[in-house]
């Protein structure tokens, strides 16, 4: 049997063995290694490969940056700042029909800036938006929609951990990757606010009624600056790495440090919170890099085997444009996200999918937004958006998964205009990066 042959059927067992229920680290480590072993034929050999992994993996300085913004999220995160946050842009939105909707999608967005990461911002909301939005008569599937939709900034909003890992397998600048997300990240924002704005216009019921406290300026404005932590850290950290000032790494560090300040500020620094931040980040940074030593087992595989090779020939000596070449993995990705976690996709596909890209001279930072965007739809897209699942674990029985999934609907729409903006003018994703 070729090795071509060998590779495609670990590839075959692995997506077997994750939807199966497996965990996609231990599931990378055994495809690999067995793919190594009978492609090589000699198991000394592969074990010897298996053995030096986790040394060139967990060598990778840029892996740091990783557990510092997880961090830096969960330190925001029981500060309590992310409530004032979100009733700052409530004081100034509320009078506006749908305005709550709205401020929950620039509150997301914010969000992201300092946690990364999408499920975290779907938990910590469906918590602190929900109530206020029922409590004001906005319609019940459109609330949870809301939510679902605008928790999915976390992944694309910098600094993401998506950007993170696609950084690392690609050998990319993570700081670019970084900056290239802001512009596609406002896109995203104005877009779910149009798209709001729009949905109440066509049908007001969606809005309930508006906010009826009057506040003076000068009262919202003092009321506002409660939420100068969060926007003090985004500053700090992107500010810094798009002057040059330390690499995302050292901005990592900067923002844990930074957050780590807030919360005492804010006298939430009590020792549960700090064992919870700490923990929870040790548990989540030990799954990715059991993920990434896996990657680089299966990746070594497919590239021994001649896989790679075979498919990047085929598709540049496919009759079509190279745009078509990327829809159709955009679309692929769009339905394994479907099915399988952010992180896992770009670990399986991204030794296969990056080759061709270069071959294609299509530009990798372009491609890494875009490709960010059609693996995030997955998050609200049944049957096994994480998103949904994680809004019904935090919210209980008083929803139903069918509710949320029906919710977000339009919200899926919405991320596929934008990502067909984004496919047709890649300048919006490299032109910040291009000033770097």
């Amino acid at each position: 049997m070729s090795g071509s042959l060998l590779a495609g059927l670990m590839l075959f067992l692995l997506l077997i063995g994750i939807f199966s229920g497996a965990y996609i680290g231990v599931f990378l480590l055994a495809t690999g290694f067995l793919g190594l072993w009978l492609i090589i034929g000699d198991f000394g050999i592969a074990a010897s490969m298996l053995g030096t992994a986790p040394f060139y993996v967990l060598f990778e300085y840029a892996l740091a940056v990783i557990p510092l913004f997880i961090l830096m999220g969960l330190f925001v995160e029981v500060s309590g700042a992310s409530e004032d946050l979100y009733n700052t842009f409530n004081l100034w939105l509320g009078k506006l029909r749908g305005g709550l909707g709205i401020a929950t999608v620039l509150s997301n967005a914010v969000f992201a800036a300092v946690t990364g990461v999408s499920l975290a911002s779907a938990a910590l909301f469906s918590k602190i938006a929900l109530p206020q939005m029922l409590r004001h008569g906005y319609d019940k599937k459109f609330t949870l929609g809301t939510v679902a939709g605008s928790s999915v900034l976390g992944m694309l909003i910098p600094p993401s951990i998506l950007f993170i890992v696609f950084g690392i397998l690609a050998e990319e600048s993570i700081g670019h990757l970084f900056i290239a997300g802001v512009i596609p990240g406002i896109v995203l924002s104005g877009i779910f606010s149009l798209g709001i704005v729009v949905m109440v216009h066509i049908r007001p019921r969606l809005a309930g009624t508006v906010l009826t406290t009057e506040l003076t300026f000068l009262r919202k404005v003092r009321t506002s600056l409660k939420s100068w932590g969060v926007f003090a850290l985004i500053i700090l950290v992107l500010g810094g790495i798009y002057a040059g000032v330390f690499t995302p790494t050292e901005a990592g560090a900067v923002g844990a440090v930074g957050a780590f300040m807030l919360t005492g500020i804010r006298r939430k620094l009590t020792v549960a919170n700090i064992r919870y931040a700490l923990l929870e980040t040790g548990l989540v940074t030990a799954a990715f890099f059991l993920m990434f030593i896996g990657a680089q087992v299966f990746a070594r595989m497919l590239a021994t085997s001649g896989f790679v090779s075979m498919v990047t020939e085929a598709a540049v000596n496919l009759p079509v444009a190279p745009l078509i070449v990327v829809s159709i993995i955009l679309l692929i990705y769009i339905i394994m996200g479907a099915f399988l976690d952010s992180i896992s996709i770009m670990i399986i596909t991204l030794p296969i999918v990056l080759p061709v890209i270069r071959v294609l001279n299509l530009d990798v930072i372009w491609f890494g937004v875009v490709s960010v965007i059609a693996i995030e739809t997955g998050l609200i897209t049944p049957p096994f958006g994480m998103v949904v699942f994680v809004m019904k674990s935090a919210i209980g029985e008083n929803v139903t998964i069918e509710e949320i999934f029906l919710g977000a609907m339009p919200f899926l729409a919405m991320m596929l205009i934008a990502l067909v903006i984004l496919v047709f003018f890649p300048i919006l994703s490299t032109w910040l990066p291009g000033l770097m």
